[in-house]
């Protein structure tokens, strides 16, 4: 019986192995040839013991050192893990590998949602055992403050794997704040982050996802949710300031009755970034809802907004909505969304606008006493922030350095 599982495993194995020449579906071609994974790491039993330069940079993805207000922290630099604590027992917060070993292999959970075999990163995430963070919020248990976790890269011409899992067990809720960043002196890196999220029967998870990446970072996240009957997910994710390309397409199983699903992106390209992101939803059950939503802003750079929604249950909704701004006549906004359905009773809709800043807009603003510059700002300011809730002050001082840049694009 050994023998017949080894066999398995390294039949498993070998396949896996073959999709490292699987390029993704969407995104540039990135050689994994040129990075490594760094050793180099830190351990602090408190996120306040980092040093000042650390300190200040997580700040900017919304992750606090001061963690009084936090029900748990979780931060990895480069591949390890470099702190986790909790303070509360209606949840569990280890990393991956620890999950694992607690859990005889976690099958229940590790890779049945993201599947090594999708792509190349994937396949190499799976190789390469990567750490993560794995939390687990008990049943009929609410976790009142946000738990936060940062993934930092540290180091030149390296990738960073991670692989985390979410489980929100039945009735469970959970606010769970991330953010990424490479260290300010970073010329090259890579990240590559899988991510199952599992949300049981009338549970319900919001999580917020920053990325503050250098712009000769590429970043290849890879994420599956698969939500139970009456679960609700609320994703944000924030992208404000440069990246050389992000290419990330989360997808959405709704898997019982009047399970929801809600998309939020806010995210502005530079000059040279390619940001392409989206979202895809399955309504697989009746009664299902799911909405998804992007703001973006090209200051040079190209946005491509995709959007899929498929009905595959009677009595299903699902709208699209891509608005794109072009504030550089070098910049590219794509909007592509999709509608698909394979049922009778079903809505589904979309929207999409490209375009500069309206100038009936900015004229009635000025009617009412601002100036020109004044009246872009406003209008800009509003179009990122309305799609935050509960927006960081640091978040609010990169939507303030964003403005400054769109003083000549009315």
């Amino acid at each position: 019986m050994q023998a017949s599982v080894e066999n398995v495993n390294n039949k498993k194995t070998e396949n896996i192995k073959k999709s490292l020449e699987k390029e993704s579906e969407f995104g540039s071609k990135i050689d994994l040839e040129m990075y490594s994974i760094p050793e180099e790491t830190i351990e602090v039993q408190k996120l306040d013991d980092l040093n000042p330069e650390i300190k200040d940079m997580i700040k900017k993805v919304g992750i606090t050192p001061d963690t009084s207000d936090k029900s748990g922290s979780f931060m990895m630099y480069n591949a390890n893990v470099s702190h986790k604590s909790a303070s509360s027992d209606s949840f569990e917060l280890m990393s991956t590998k620890d999950a694992i070993k607690k859990y005889d292999g976690l099958s229940e959970y590790a890779w049945n949602l993201v599947h090594p075999e999708k792509d190349k990163y994937t396949a190499s995430d799976y190789l390469n055992k990567s750490d993560g963070y794995f939390i687990r919020v008990f049943k009929g248990q609410k976790v009142v403050n946000p738990i936060q976790a940062c993934m930092m890269i540290g180091m030149d011409d390296s990738v960073q794997y991670v692989h985390n899992i979410i489980v929100l067990e039945e009735g469970s809720e959970l606010n769970l704040l991330t953010g990424c960043i490479t260290h300010d002196d970073i010329q090259r890196a890579l990240h590559v982050g899988i991510t199952e999220i599992y949300i049981k029967k009338n549970a319900k998870l919001t999580y917020s996802m920053i990325h503050n990446w250098g712009d000769t970072v590429d970043v290849r996240p890879r994420t599956s949710i698969k939500i139970e009957e009456g679960g609700q997910l609320v994703n944000n994710y924030v992208c404000l300031t440069p990246a050389k390309s992000v290419q990330t397409n989360p997808v959405t199983y709704l898997e019982g009755p009047n399970a929801s699903a809600f998309f939020n992106t806010v995210a502005v390209a530079y000059k040279g970034s390619v940001l392409d992101l989206g979202s895809r939803v399955y309504l697989n059950s009746p009664h299902t809802k799911t909405e998804i939503i992007s703001r973006t802003i090209t200051l040079g750079g190209e946005v491509i907004s995709r959007g899929d929604i498929i009905a595959n249950a009677e009595n299903v909704y699902g709208h699209l909505e891509c608005n794109g701004l072009v504030l550089d006549p070098s910049g590219i906004q794509k909007a592509i969304p999709a509608l698909e359905s394979h049922a009778m009773d079903i809505e589904l809709t979309h929207e999409a606008s490209v375009g500069r800043v309206a100038r009936d807009q900015v004229e009635y603003l000025m009617a009412r006493g601002l100036s020109e510059e004044q009246a872009v700002g406003l209008i800009v300011r509003g179009f990122l922030s309305g799609g935050i809730e509960g927006i960081p002050e640091e978040l609010s001082k990169e939507i303030n350095d964003i403005v400054e840049k769109t003083k000549d694009a009315s």
